[in-house]
This record gives structure tokens, C-alpha cells and sequence, in this order.
């Protein structure tokens, strides 16, 4: 299934899931999307959770949302990080605005709880963050992926195929 021409953008920051960043990225790029990464400073070198190095190609700052058809939050710890910063949760919020794909998984719901765009909407994460999914208005379900709308969520890296095949499948359908 093709994606030429279609772009992704995904956010890092230190202590980022590893498996979770690396891993949609190298599925997208093979499906021909162009894959930029955002974080608090362009060109800064970010290492996941295992130690696994990932550079920004921009600032959150520098970020124009109506370029891209997809956002990718990884987890880990760093989306704990991410959500306090401003540029992240407008991103966020101007791309679920514009009904734009957002792909979050494991602890990436923190970010779109920040963003408080998960009223009314299916989702699942880590079990861990369930309460807070939960308490933001989503209902919660214990499933490898889940779809809503424009939403792809997922709950760890065993479930890393079957996220990327619904994520693939909702942007081919578009």
C-alpha cells in the first residue's frame, strides 16, 4: 500500500520508547511517506529509553501542522515532557482540529489528555494510564489497536504491527 507523498511528523524528546518511535517511522517510510521529527531544539540528538539516538529535523516551534497528513507521539517518559510545552499541545490540537491522523501509543495519551481532545472517543494506552484516559473523557479499551475517527492508539511495543497496519489502513483510506 502506497503513502508517496504523504508526511508524517513525530515528536521526541529524551527517554522515548525506543521500539515506539523507531518503528512506525521505518513502517511509514516504507510505505513512502516523508517522516520528520520534531523536538524542543532542531538538530538535537534524543536517546529513547535503551539508550537508541534519534535527531530532531526541527523545533516544535518551527512546526507548520497543515504540512502534514499524520502525528506520531511515541511513548515512554518523554511524553510526559512533551505535553509541557505549548507548540506540543497546539500541534496536537490544530492537527485533531483539521481531523489529521494522530497515532499515540503507551504513555502518548498524556499528551492528548493535555491537549484535552479525548472527550467522547475509544481509546486504549498502557494500562498504566488508563485512570487518565479515562478521567479525561475517553473510554478506555484493553485492545492492541484501537480506531476512532482520527485516532489510532495502541498499549506497547507487542502491539506495534497491528497499530501500524490500522494507522497505514486509515491514512490509505483518506
Amino acid at each position: 500500500m502506497s503513502l508517496n507523498g504523504r508526511k508524517a511528523l513525530s515528536f521526541i524528546h529524551n527517554d522515548f520508547e525506543d521500539l515506539e518511535y523507531w518503528y512506525p517511522v521505518y513502517r511509514l517510510r516504507e510505505a513512502g511517506m516523508t517522516v520528520d521529527t520534531a523536538g524542543e531544539v532542531a538538530g538535537e540528538t534524543y536517546k529513547g529509553k535503551y539508550g537508541v539516538p534519534a535527531a530532531s529535523d526541527m523545533a516544535f516551534a518551527d512546526v507548520d501542522p497543515a504540512r502534514y497528513d499524520l502525528l506520531l507521539v511515541p511513548g515512554g517518559w518523554a511524553p510526559d515532557k512533551l505535553r509541557r510545552f505549548p507548540e506540543v499541545i497546539e500541534i496536537t490540537k490544530k492537527m485533531n482540529a483539521d481531523g489529521k491522523i494522530i497515532g499515540q501509543i503507551c504513555h502518548a495519551g498524556w499528551v492528548l489528555i493535555s491537549a484535552d481532545i479525548l472527550k467522547g472517543k475509544r481509546v486504549t494506552s498502557t494500562p498504566g494510564i488508563r485512570d487518565d484516559m479515562t478521567n479525561a473523557g475517553a473510554t478506555w479499551l484493553d485492545e492492541a489497536v484501537v480506531v476512532d475517527g482520527n485516532l489510532v492508539s495502541s498499549r506497547r511495543p507487542p502491539d506495534l504491527p497491528a497499530y501500524l497496519a490500522a494507522m497505514i489502513e486509515t491514512l490509505a483510506a483518506r
